[in-house]
């Protein structure tokens, strides 16, 4: 306008810019909204587990009990702009999405390495540390085929556990596991198909559906966690290796007719065979 002489609605026209703006400049948010600034801060110091339609709330009765005719009750839209600019939005745990999973009947034939359940538990040492542990059982004769104890067991170390224990046992036709994140990494389905065995996912928040894992689970819990505190890996390690060699071969189980597993259905010598049926 100074430098080329031009009317302000040319040059406003020149630029894009409206003539309103030009008369009137757009006030900074912080000063725009500095009422309802101060009146959030104050509530969420105040109240700092309430979430937005609380404090909403909590203003607008605020506002009822000091109003005046010429200031209207702030708008919820406006409140929550400011509300998020200032970025007092609480966490929302999001639920974890899961493809839905068919029942898969459970069905525990006697015959070897037809099953094989998977599940983690976890455990605390005496010095705090957590530690996960990873429980293998073989549905046909409930056997405990493994507990790896850790603290950290990602799917690739699932993989090494099922790897060792093909070279003992053979390979079982189908693993029945949960919805974890270690059972649908890509690395623990691309070990399954690889040798051929079927993932039975049981459905999302049924435990029920893989219920001999989970009284094994509970189980080992009762005599082993709960009744010892251990100091080290290494000790849960060995004293979960002895219970285990117990549990197999001396302690009677009520549903195989109060006998070991291994008396209910023994192991061949060799591991080249992958299933074992009970001769009747």
């Amino acid at each position: 306008m100074r430098e080329h002489r031009l009317p302000i609605q040319r040059a406003c026209r020149v630029v894009r810019l409206s003539r309103a703006a030009y008369y009137q400049p757009p006030v900074p948010a912080s000063r725009r909204d500095a009422a309802v600034i101060a009146a959030l801060t104050t509530l969420v110091t105040a109240y700092p587990r309430w979430g937005f339609w609380k404090l909403y709330g909590r203003l607008r009765t605020l506002q009822a009990k000091r109003a005046r005719p010429d200031t209207p009750p702030w708008n919820h839209k406006r409140v929550h702009r400011v509300y998020c600019a200032l970025r007092l939005n609480l966490p929302r745990r999001t639920q974890r999405r899961l493809p839905r999973r068919i029942r898969q009947p459970l069905a525990a034939p006697p015959v070897l390495n037809r099953t094989w359940a998977l599940d983690f538990m976890t455990e605390t040492l005496y010095d705090a540390r957590r530690v996960r542990l990873l429980t293998v059982l073989d549905e046909g004769n409930r056997e405990g085929l493994d507990i790896l104890a850790g603290t950290s067991i990602p799917s690739r170390r699932v993989t090494r556990v099922l790897d060792a224990l093909v070279l003992i046992h053979g390979r079982p036709s189908a693993i029945r596991v949960d919805n974890g994140p270690e059972f649908t990494a890509q690395p623990f389905v691309d070990w399954c198909t690889a040798h051929g065995v079927a993932i039975h996912y049981i459905q999302p928040g049924k435990p029920d559906q893989n219920a001999y894992i989970e009284r094994f689970n509970r189980t080992y819990r009762t005599e082993v966690l709960n009744a010892h505190l251990f100091t080290s890996l290494a000790e849960l390690q060995a004293i979960t290796a002895t219970w285990l060699n117990v549990y197999n071969q001396e302690r009677p189980h009520d549903s195989l007719g109060r006998v070991p597993p291994l008396t209910f259905l023994p192991r061949p010598s060799s591991a080249g065979q992958s299933t074992v049926e009970v001769s009747t």
